[in-house]
């Protein structure tokens, strides 16, 4: 098994990596949505993402490390991970089915959200009265994008708020991850479970493709889905969840471009004015967290005793 590549410091190298990704998600998007209304069955286009992925990564990853690159140091966490994404897919999936690309991309932006509001639990991170206030207005931008108390609310929105949680699980998964497992075995365990899990419903709900366009977008998303989340894995190698969690706000560009593009569909007002308000509350966490960063790195360097002192005092305060 090849060792897994330490964290590195490279924030700018993330961020890019991150809105690759996120270009790639939407272009996963529109596949599945094409595919749907061309009459494939959710769980037949999920098992096809997926199929897709795991045969990409075989390719890439066994001629250089062999079978040993599904040997993972922490399985637990992999299985995990492996199904918040799942999960993640297929509730997303089946929301496509029914809602336009631009609104469950909307509600999705909600992720850093959620993100901040996990950490809590799971990271054991302490979250200040700004960060609550903000995720409360975040929460509110949800509201106003799917709009529960009007008669046109559709309830397929439960797909995508199911969808979100999921996706936020798997980037903090991938985080804790980041240095314990290579990028190799990370995808195999991903598209890999996915695959086995999904081949007898696949299978079973199977509709065979009816052009020659369809066939390339069944073999075009699972190319997405490997490249996608490869670039997302590195990205979080190489700077923090809290930093990387805004560049989702790039797939409001994205998504947006192939609304009108492939579907003809035009984001609402409701959907933009509440997709500002999620933005401009994922911002302020981000803002935050980034001060915080900055004000604990200078009192580090201003310590007599300097950054590496200065953390060992942190710990020993700790310890006792």
């Amino acid at each position: 098994m090849a060792a897994p590549l330490p964290r590195e410091d490279r924030t700018a190298a993330g961020l890019l990596l991150m809105a690759l990704a996120m270009v790639l998600f939407t272009g996963i998007d529109t596949s599945a949505k094409t595919l749907m209304l061309a009459g494939l069955a959710p769980l037949q286009v999920v098992f096809v993402r997926y199929a897709g992925h795991f045969a990409m990564c075989l390719l890439v990853y066994l001629p250089q490390e062999g079978m040993s690159a599904f040997r993972s140091a922490a399985p637990r966490r992999q299985l995990l991970r492996a199904v918040l994404l799942l999960g993640s897919t297929a509730l997303n999936f089946t929301a496509l089915k029914y809602l336009p690309i631009t609104l469950t991309t909307t509600i999705m932006f909600a992720a850093p959200i959620v993100i901040t509001l996990l950490a809590i639990p799971i990271l054991s991170e302490k979250v200040g009265p700004h960060r609550i206030v903000a995720v409360c207005v975040g929460f509110v931008g949800v509201l106003v994008t799917i709009r529960p108390w009007d008669v046109s609310f559709e309830p397929e929105v439960f797909f995508t708020l199911g969808a979100l949680l999921c996706s936020a699980g798997y980037f903090i998964m991938t985080r804790m991850l980041a240095g314990i497992d290579s990028n190799a075995t990370a995808q195999l365990w991903g598209a890999g479970l996915a695959t086995l899990v999904l081949a007898p419903f696949g299978i079973a709900a199977w509709v065979a493709p009816d052009s020659e366009l369809t066939v390339a977008v069944m073999l075009v998303i699972g190319v997405l889905g490997a490249l996608g989340h490869i670039a997302a894995t590195m990205a979080h190698r190489l700077a923090d969840a809290s930093v990387l969690a805004p560049m989702v706000y790039t797939q409001i560009l994205t998504a947006a471009v192939a609304g009108v593009l492939v579907f003809d569909t035009w984001p609402t007002v409701w959907t933009l004015g509440g997709g500002a308000i999620i933005v401009a509350s994922g911002l302020y966490i981000w803002h935050r967290e980034r001060q915080r960063s900055g004000l604990k790195l200078r009192a580090m360097r201003a310590s007599p005793y300097g950054p590496r002192r200065q953390t060992e005092q942190d710990q020993g305060r700790k310890d006792g």
